[in-house]
């Protein structure tokens, strides 16, 4: 099996009220999975990562039409996890400033299939050409389609010719940090395809 290619739109969105609803685009839904004209079948996922503790109640219209939420670690606490979960399914890894209460809930990496993707998902991972010391020999080693870290509270995606994978780092979707804008990223798992990636702008980190 090839690796899976990025394809589709990439769209910013800067204010909430340019969010346009998924719910029109597809017709047809079956419990988690959506299926399309032809049969076959997609997910939409909702993806932010170092809350740090922050929970911001418009996740709930920007995520109305995902079908799952994953989080890339520093949750911040079991409230923000409560909260995304009782919205959609959802997945997560714990980060540096996470908690044992946190900790005992999510590991440190989570690796799963998501339609025909491989994905990786860890807090401290580093990106293409800079990978962490953590998980550098293994990502060389057993590379996924998909590489998911947080951290730096810095938003990226960038593409690993070497390694022909994708990388994705929300940035944050919290306050606490360096960083000058709040980020989330929504996406479409489409059988082997990444597709149709939108960066949604929070707002300032500054209240």
């Amino acid at each position: 099996m090839g690796k899976p290619f990025f394809r589709g739109s990439l769209s910013y969105i800067f204010d909430e009220r340019d969010i346009i609803s998924w719910e029109s685009v597809w017709a047809f839904k079956c419990k988690y999975n959506t299926f399309v004209a032809d049969g076959s079948c997609m997910k939409k996922i909702g993806l932010l990562s170092d809350t740090h503790g922050y929970v911001d109640e418009r996740w709930g219209k920007l995520f109305a039409g995902v079908d799952e939420i994953w989080h890339a670690g520093d949750i911040g606490s079991l409230e923000v996890a409560e909260y995304l979960s009782s919205l959609k399914p959802f997945r997560a890894v714990y980060g540096n400033i996470d908690g044992m209460a946190i900790r005992k809930l999510y590991p440190e990496h989570l690796r799963f299939h998501c339609e025909e993707v491989a994905v990786w998902i860890t807090h401290i991972g580093g990106y293409p050409g800079h990978y962490d010391p953590l998980v550098r020999e293994q990502i060389r080693q057993d590379p996924p389609d998909l590489f998911i870290a947080g951290h730096s509270h810095i938003l990226k995606v960038m593409y690993d010719q070497q390694l022909g994978l994708l990388h994705i780092n929300p940035g944050s979707a919290g306050y606490s940090g360096f960083h000058t804008k709040r980020t989330l990223v929504r996406f479409v798992v489409d059988g082997k395809d990444l597709r149709d990636l939108e960066v949604v702008e929070l707002g300032p980190r500054n209240r």
